[in-house]
């Protein structure tokens, strides 16, 4: 086995080893995507004032109508309000965002990851 993923690593096939953490076991139960639409010129510096936001896990440029998609996690409703309201909304720059909450998620496995 450890040759194996030995030569999966040197392939660059697999890039690193991870957990798959549970989080509503550890209180994060609302999960929202948020679009962002924001001022170009200030991209790098509202990326990084985004990440220091506890709960926002992932921020990816996009095409179509946002300019970035966050994915972030929060204990209840009333905590994802206050960080959509009071934190992103007040980081100059942001011209204005749209957050779609999970209500229920269904997944596949990728074609090569086995059940």
């Amino acid at each position: 086995m450890y040759s194996r993923i030995k030569r999966l690593l040197k392939q660059k096939l697999i890039q690193r080893y991870t957990i798959d953490v549970n989080d509503k076991e550890l209180g994060y139960s609302v999960k929202s995507v948020t679009g962002i639409n924001m001022d170009s010129k200030r991209r790098n510096t509202i990326i990084d004032e985004l990440f220091k936001i506890e709960g926002v896990r992932e921020i990816s440029e996009v095409t179509g109508r946002f300019d970035i998609m966050i994915t972030m996690y929060a204990k209840s409703l009333n905590d994802m309000h206050k960080v959509v309201s009071e934190k992103i909304g007040k980081i100059d720059g942001i011209l204005g965002s749209e957050s779609f909450i999970e209500m229920k998620r269904r997944t596949k496995p990728m074609p090569y990851m086995p059940e």
